[in-house]
């Protein structure tokens, strides 16, 4: 039996129930790198403190959404602020794996 879109009615529910999740709120973010202190070195970093991470500067950031991670882009400048433009996106299945 076939709906309205030509497809089955299992595509139309999971297309129906996609249309409901479009408008939910997510967390993006993007990790520029991380490091390891020590208390003593957190404690002493001051407004002048330079902390060096672990990623090269030339190197692509991870983007995450809600903790996951979906892509890695590079930084662009939007009028006065960041952006990233993504050049990989982590297959669906890769992310299930993770």
């Amino acid at each position: 039996m076939n709906d309205m879109t030509g497809g089955f009615p299992a595509e139309a529910s999971l297309a129906a129930n996609f249309k409901l999740l479009q408008d939910v709120d997510v967390r993006l973010t993007v990790e520029i790198g991380s490091t390891h202190l020590t208390l003593r070195e957190l404690l002493a970093l001051g407004e002048s403190s330079v902390i060096e991470l672990d990623r090269a500067a030339n190197e692509l950031l991870d983007v995450f959404v809600n903790g996951t991670l979906i892509g890695r882009g590079e930084v662009v400048t939007v009028g006065d602020r960041f952006g990233v433009r993504m050049t990989e996106l982590v297959s669906p299945d890769k992310r299930v794996q993770r």
